[in-house]
């Protein structure tokens, strides 16, 4: 080890770049941060500055191969750590979105791409990668950005994340498919070959699974009985590289291997420590290689020819917005929902430069320092805009209604048609959304007799609702076809419980254009979208983000054992500041435990029957608290509870008793009403002495 004090750091010259890159990350970050944009757009700057096509040419990075490395494992780690949040049953939940919807993306954008391709004069061996990776988007950038908008579970959220999952597993065909491509043939060999790979991948997949299934619980099982987080982490990063590693020397890719490794341990009882565990190391492996890519943007390409540049980007941005919104329209998403889902898969993705890495190595399939470097450009740039189309992806689905003529042509409608039972429907309430927020309302409506119709974007959950005969219809509630179909105009109340803001901003619009009487019931998920929303006509709003805070802080105040009349000022106080809920204030109550001294006293019931002494006695006749300190807090007598007993109340056979005291004052006081007589040896803990009337005395 004395090489590591030594002053010569010649050989440490890749730390050095290591800590330029991340330096220069960190600061790309907070500047995206200041922006409020994702850190991923500055890590992607924060490359193509220190990239060898950079400002700085090579005299900043000498060895951009080192970062490579280390970014190729980070797309590994990524790819086991999306194996692991997506075991096998999860895939079975997803669906439609999943299969039909990636589909038809991946396979549209394929064929439209090979052929514009194969037009501009390149053979179908270098055309068909190229269609490969511009067929894939960035799962990284989009989720990230739409889980800040909170937009996951949005219409166009489910089918992004589907259309993103579906792309992620198409990459392990993908690679699959470059070896076969290089090794020349008909297509008819071309296509026999790619099943035979196919076959053996999914034989070599159904092996290790196998295997891994009977050996990794054990495994992982006598790991953990060490309670050592690092041996932990090292089994873990031991099983993914292994696997990894096992189906690379098959002849596979290191990245089927990785996710092979995350689907196995996805399904274990280990899932959750080992991505909390991994995901640190896989989330700095993952910056590098975003930087990684932004070292591949060549200005000068963009100098050089900026109109071929900017017109691949055009494709590449508007077609596959184009085909993906088509996608969207075959699955009966609206129009408006299935343009936000088509900008927001419309740029090229990591795995699109995996692809072509690979397309580029031994196969020699394509050259990344020849003209495709004018695609690796455009791809950057369409991933470099990304982040600012999801922000103004609601603004720019506002022309939607130019797709009309389409949605008619696909089938696509903006509701069911109604029901007999609903068609002259009134005085009924409107729910959209049929959430957690939306089945509550439904439950509680059905419970009083209250009719309501139910709302919903998405298939499956109306398919299921009406299983259980709800009155659900798919509908898109920001249009006015929708809310006329529902009777918006002879409605009692609408309640919007939906997961987009954006269109939980258009529907109002649309209600106050068409039903203005209405009241609007509205959950928002922040404090400033609820006062937007009250600006745009909403009657209420309740805030998921105030009402969780007062929750918490009447919980916090009760649990310090603050006087209740202090806690009910300090909601009141939050109450009047926001003005956004009438809800009553609620204070969860105290058990006697939680009360300090008070926990030693006890509740205990008694029954009276034909043979005791309190038969047919008053509680003035008996001076029970007098004789045995205990109080009788309520009487339950035929089904009914009477608080406060009156001292001259006689007590009656079947009568139960409710009797509040420290445990000695309770025992002796059901002992003196069963037989007349205090003990006055019958100690606390004593189980065996069993008073009856008829006991002898002494």
């Amino acid at each position: 080890m004395d090489f590591l004090a030594s002053s010569d750091l010649s050989q440490f010259r890749f730390l050095i770049d290591i800590g330029i890159v991340l330096g220069a990350g960190v600061v790309a970050s907070l500047a995206m941060a200041a922006l409020r944009l994702p850190a991923v757009t500055g890590l992607l700057l924060a490359g193509a500055i220190c990239g060898p096509f950079g400002p700085f040419g090579h005299t900043l990075i000498e060895d951009p191969h080192t970062i490579n490395l280390l970014a190729e494992i980070g797309v590994v780690l990524l790819l086991f750590t999306i194996g692991l949040e997506f075991p096998l049953s999860r895939f079975l939940r997803i669906g439609k979105p999943l299969i039909i919807g990636g589909s038809l993306q991946v396979g549209l954008t394929v064929a439209a791409a090979t052929g514009v391709t194969m037009a501009f004069g390149w053979d179908f061996r270098a055309a068909l990668p190229i269609a490969f990776a511009v067929s894939l988007s960035s799962t990284a950038i989009v989720l990230r950005g739409m889980a800040d908008r909170g937009e996951i579970d949005a219409p166009h959220g489910r089918f992004i994340v589907g259309t993103l999952l579906f792309q992620d597993l198409c990459v392990i065909p993908m690679m699959l498919t470059l070896p076969v491509l290089a090794g020349g043939g008909s297509a008819m060999d071309l296509l026999k070959q790619t099943g035979v790979s196919l076959g053996l991948a999914a034989a070599a997949v159904v092996v290790t699974y196998l295997l891994s299934r009977a050996v990794l619980p054990f495994l992982l099982a006598r790991v953990d009985k060490t309670r050592s987080r690092e041996s932990f982490v090292l089994a873990i990063l031991a099983i993914c590289i292994g696997i990894a590693l096992s189906t690379g020397y098959a002849g596979l890719s290191l990245a089927l291997g990785a996710f092979l490794a995350g689907v196995v341990i996805a399904d274990s009882p280990f899932a959750t420590r080992a991505l909390t565990d991994v995901m640190p190391l896989r989330d700095v492996l993952t910056g590098l290689f975003f930087i990684s890519l932004g070292m591949l943007f060549d200005y000068t390409v963009l100098l050089d020819n900026p109109l071929l540049v900017v017109g691949i980007f055009l494709l590449i941005f508007f077609g596959k917005s184009f085909l993906a919104t088509i996608a969207a329209l075959f699955m009966r998403f609206p129009a408006r929902a299935a343009v936000i889902a088509g900008l927001g898969l419309a740029q090229m993705g990591e795995f699109g430069f995996v692809v072509l890495n690979a397309a580029s190595g031994d196969s020699g399939l394509v050259d990344m320092n020849g003209e495709v470097r004018f695609l690796s450009a455009a791809a950057i740039l369409t991933m470099f805009i990304t982040p600012l189309v999801i922000r103004f992806s609601p603004h720019l689905a506002a022309g939607a209604r130019l797709l009309r003529p389409l949605e008619r042509l696909l089938g696509v409608r903006a509701i069911d048609e109604p029901t007999k039972a609903h068609e002259e429907i009134s005085n009924h309430v409107v729910i959209a959304g049929y959430g957690v927020g939306g089945r509550m309302v439904a439950s509680a409506l059905k419970t009083v007799n209250v009719p309501y119709i139910i709302l919903e974007m998405n298939a499956e959950t109306v398919r299921a609702a009406r299983k259980e005969k709800e009155p659900a219809y798919y509908a898109d509630v920001t249009s006015q076809e929708a809310l006329e179909h529902a009777r918006i105009h002879a409605a009692k109340a609408f309640v919007l419980t939906i997961n987009d803001p954006a269109a939980a901003h258009r529907a109002l619009d649309t209600l106050k254009r068409c039903a203005p009487e209405v009241p609007i019931i509205v959950r928002s998920r922040y404090h400033a979208e609820g006062l937007a929303m009250l600006a745009r006509g909403a009657t209420d709003v309740v805030s998921g983000e105030l009402e969780a805070a007062v929750e918490i802080m009447a919980r916090v105040l009760r649990l310090m054992n603050v006087p209740r009349n202090i806690i009910d000022r300090e909601l009141a106080i939050v109450r009047e500041r926001t003005q956004l809920s009438a809800r009553r204030s609620t204070v969860p109550r105290n058990t006697l435990a939680d009360l300090g001294k008070l926990g030693e006293l006890k509740i205990e019931s008694y029954q009276v029957n034909d043979s005791v002494f309190a038969n047919g006695k008053t509680l003035a006749d008996m001076h029970l608290r007098t004789k045995t300190g205990a109080n009788v807090i309520a009487i339950s007598r035929g089904g009914e509870v009477i608080e406060h007993p009156a001292p001259d109340m006689p007590m009656k056979t079947g009568d139960v008793v409710h009797l509040l005291g420290s445990l000695q004052h309770v025992r002796d006081a059901i002992c003196y009403m069963d037989t007349g007589e205090v003990p006055s040896d019958d100690p606390v803990g004593d189980a065996t002495r069993i008073w009856k009337k008829d006991s002898p005395p002494g």
